[in-house]
């Protein structure tokens, strides 16, 4: 599970921003124990803010994080592709990130600053028993490893100045190396980021993450049924279904057929179609014919349940953006409950809707403000202008009456001088 993520000089990010997945208020079933980080940790995360305050940014800046272990050893080779801060010192300064996760109960640090030219520190740390123990540490072309992980020297041969040794080190078969990348790689991105991230693809096309769950049948339990949920029998098409219909777009089924013909890599194309039920008849819909939010509700039912059986998190960007209220509310039960969600899963996303806040907790959610320089400034809301907001508050009244800040600033009267309609 994801503890918490930090990020400096990156977009609109200047100085150091953190977002914590620890609860404060650790006496309610969503809150999932961990032993020996001795806390408490969240499966919802909430960030809110007026646009251009740098939202989207958080997100961004862990889904650059991952992309850049994913990355950096086959495709960084003239410029490490980081966006500092564009303004003040922000150019001629390194970016930072930080992220702790804690995988089998034991939490992992991974540490990293670099500009474009180079990467200036690395590290990858873990707390067996609570005391830090490194794994590998690296100031720009000196790398260190822990005693005993010979099998890693292989990286000092791969990495350049513009590689990052966990790029390389998880290429051997280490498993402290391989179970945190594999945390960190596993995590998906849904919404406007992931949108940014595919430009180029073709408009429409097919969620494969998704799609894959629909291919083979099964006769595993419902995700929600009524029954109490083995945690061994998740995963299936039946599972998929179960989402898909909680939706109530209409939608019975989905039907893949193989075609007569092959692409240019010689492999079989695959044609889809959602099956619509009527009160007299079925109809199959092509994937271009189905509305925004049937394609975004589908898209997510394959990252979703991936997350769900796997224990990783899912990054969602303007989740109200093509959802309806009610089926994001109903995402936040999901991840919410012990029973859909025994793994510990993870959901982090941006919106405006105020009304999700009736479905949070004080210390899930967080705020975003513009500072005057343009900077990001990111605040807990359980500790909003240095006191404590009481568990018991109407958040969403709170904060649509601007308790917390955090909302655009409308001049109306300027906007009907600019617009001619005043004098």
């Amino acid at each position: 599970m994801l503890i918490r993520f930090s990020a400096a000089n990156y977009r609109s990010i200047s100085e150091p921003i953190e977002l914590s997945m620890v609860a404060i208020d650790r006496d309610r079933e969503e809150a999932r124990p961990v032993s020996l980080l001795g806390e408490s940790l969240l499966p919802i995360a909430a960030i809110y803010g007026p646009n251009a305050s740098g939202k989207s940014n958080v997100i961004d800046a862990l889904v650059w994080l991952r992309d850049a272990v994913r990355h950096s050893l086959r495709i960084w080779d003239d410029e490490i592709p980081i966006e500092p801060f564009a303004f003040g010192d922000g150019p001629a300064t390194p970016s930072s990130f930080s992220v702790e996760i804690a995988i089998k109960g034991v939490r992992f640090e991974y540490l990293l600053e670099l500009d474009r030219e180079q990467v200036v520190y690395e590290g990858l740390f873990h707390y067996p028993e609570k005391k830090r123990r490194r794994v590998f540490e690296r100031e720009e072309l000196e790398l260190k490893l822990q005693r005993g992980l010979g099998g890693l020297s292989g990286t000092r041969e791969l990495m350049t100045q513009r590689t990052l040794a966990l790029s390389v080190a998880r290429r051997f078969d280490e498993p402290l190396v391989t179970d945190f990348t594999t945390s960190l790689m596993r995590m998906h991105v849904l919404g406007q980021t992931a949108k940014r991230r595919m430009r180029g693809m073709p408009p429409g096309a097919a969620p494969l993450s998704t799609l894959r769950w629909f291919e083979q049948p099964g006769d595993q339990l419902s995700l929600f049924g009524e029954s109490e949920l083995d945690v061994g029998v998740i995963g299936g098409r039946e599972q998929a279904l179960s989402l898909l219909r909680l939706a109530d777009l209409g939608i019975e089924d989905v039907i893949i057929e193989d075609q007569d013909y092959s692409d240019a890599g010689g492999r079989a194309r695959r044609r889809f179609r959602l099956l619509h039920k009527t009160l007299n008849e079925t109809m199959p819909f092509e994937w271009n014919a189905e509305s925004e939010g049937t394609r975004t509700w589908f898209a997510l039912i394959g990252p979703v349940l991936t997350a769900l059986r796997a224990g990783t998190a899912v990054l969602f960007d303007e989740l109200d953006a093509s959802l309806h209220p009610t089926l994001s509310a109903e995402l936040l039960r999901i991840f919410h409950s012990p029973v859909t969600n025994p793994r510990g899963a993870q959901l982090v996303f941006t919106s405006h809707d105020a009304s999700l806040l009736n479905s949070l907790n004080r210390d899930e959610v967080w705020l975003t403000e513009k500072r005057p320089d343009g900077s990001t400034r990111l605040g807990a809301l359980a500790d909003f202008a240095g006191e404590r907001v009481r568990k018991s508050q109407n958040l969403e009244n709170a904060y649509l009456h601007g308790r917390f800040g955090a909302l655009p600033q409308v001049e109306q009267h300027a906007l009907l001088r600019a617009l001619g309609l005043v004098g």
